[in-house]
């Protein structure tokens, strides 16, 4: 199965909005249509491993070790970071490469920075 991706409330929606103008068919969730505004990490990732989705996020000070939590307690979608000072380009092709080239099952309960 293909990966279906989440967007973070904080990552920039300009990397969703390039991902899907480059390829419509990517099932890239926003944080306003998922309601995640105001939500912890632990919220953010429940909804996001029962929907099954990839969540994205460029919040490395505390969603890894709250990801690394929720993962000794049960099965995620799996977590990508984003750095804040990548360029966008670079970051929309690596998120196009992770749907094209893998499946939803290679990124169970992993956790991956981007840029790759």
């Amino acid at each position: 199965m293909k990966v279906r991706f989440q967007a973070d409330a904080d990552l920039n929606e300009d990397i969703v909005k390039g991902v899907l103008r480059r390829e419509p068919s990517v099932d890239f969730r926003t944080a306003t249509v998922a309601a995640f505004e105001a939500l912890s990490d632990r919220e953010v990732l429940a909804i996001s491993a029962r929907d099954g989705r990839v969540l994205v996020s460029h919040d490395r000070r505390t969603m890894p070790g709250t990801f690394a939590q929720f993962v000794a307690e049960r099965e995620s979608p799996g977590l990508i970071i984003v750095s804040q000072g990548a360029e966008l380009r670079r970051v929309i092709e690596d998120l196009l490469l992770i749907w094209a080239a893998t499946d939803s099952e290679d990124w169970v309960n992993r956790i991956v920075a981007v840029p790759l």
